[in-house]
This record gives structure tokens, C-alpha cells and sequence, in this order.
């Protein structure tokens, strides 16, 4: 399939938000989603991002059923190993049902391993829901594995009230 990988610019904000919903609405937790495309602006976008990102795009006469030609992403950000040094954590991978099968995540993989590696870094961190079979499958074939199963650490989070009070000292 002719498609392309290149860095999101900020005027693709409004078709990653799109996609963060589809992602979302597929994971079966869309609300759970606070984040707007002014977020997406803000926080990919300024002088210090939290974030970056990259898209998948086809050209005009492959566009989806609905009219898109950015049919897939990938945001992630760097992050750093007490043990391994520098990586690169991928937050999202994803492309629009209509267009899996066809090597675009493996190719959005591919691209931000290979800016990973660019930058240094000596590891590729994600997650991935444990009922997604298909998900595990495609990552297992890239040659990822399962830390959870191999090593035992689970991914924690601390949000909300929670972390406020963990920020105030009141536990």
C-alpha cells in the first residue's frame, strides 16, 4: 500500500485527537478521555513538548471511507533507565481498522524505534491492554516482550485526589 511516515505537525492535531477517540473508543475507556486538540497544540507543540509524534498518510485516491488520508499515529517521548540509559516511550500506536494489515504500524514502529535509536536511547517501553490478542501477536513479532510475565513489574499510576495527596504530603 503507498502510504507515508513523516513528523506530525501541529496542524495534524485535529486528526491525532480524532484518532486518540477512535484508539479510545476501540480500548472501550473513550471516557476517559480529558485531553483536547488544544492540548495536542500545547503540549506536542511549544518550545519544551511533552510529546512527540508521527503520522501515517495516504495519498488522496486511498483516503478512508470517511475522507481521511492521515490514517494512523504514533505519540511518544523520552524517558530514561536507572539500569539502561536513554528510551523511548511510545504512548500510542495506532491505525484506523480499514487500513491494519497493510504494514503502516509496523512501519510507525519502525520509525520511532529508529528515532530512538537516533537519540540514543537502548530500549522501546509501551503498554498494551492484556485482552488484545492481536496487539500482543503484532508486537511479539516485532520481537518485544512481555515485561510483566518475564520480570513481574506491573505499571502503576497515581492520579487525581490521589496524587494531590500524595503531593501535600497527606497520606
Amino acid at each position: 500500500m503507498d502510504f507515508t511516515i513523516r513528523a506530525a505537525t501541529l496542524e495534524d492535531c485535529k486528526d491525532i485527537s480524532r484518532m486518540i477517540l477512535e484508539l479510545a473508543e476501540h480500548e472501550k475507556v473513550s471516557d476517559q478521555i480529558k485531553i483536547t486538540q488544544r492540548d495536542l497544540e500545547q503540549d506536542g507543540f511549544s518550545k519544551n513538548p511533552f510529546f512527540h509524534g508521527i503520522i501515517a498518510e495516504v495519498p488522496e485516491h486511498l483516503k478512508s471511507r470517511d475522507g481521511h488520508t492521515k490514517v494512523g499515529y504514533s505519540l511518544y517521548f523520552y524517558t530514561y533507565s536507572s539500569w539502561k540509559g536513554r528510551a523511548v516511550y511510545m504512548e500510542d500506536l495506532y491505525v484506523m481498522p480499514e487500513f491494519r494489515g497493510k504494514g503502516i504500524g509496523q512501519a510507525l514502529m519502525a520509525k520511532v524505534s529508529q528515532l530512538g535509536l537516533a537519540a540514543g536511547c537502548n530500549q522501546l517501553n509501551f503498554t498494551v491492554l492484556d485482552w488484545n490478542k492481536s496487539s500482543l501477536d503484532f508486537y511479539r513479532k516485532q520481537g518485544c516482550w512481555d515485561v510483566t510475565s518475564e520480570l513481574g513489574y506491573h505499571c502503576m499510576r497515581c492520579e487525581g485526589d490521589a496524587l494531590e495527596h500524595l503531593a501535600q504530603g497527606d497520606l
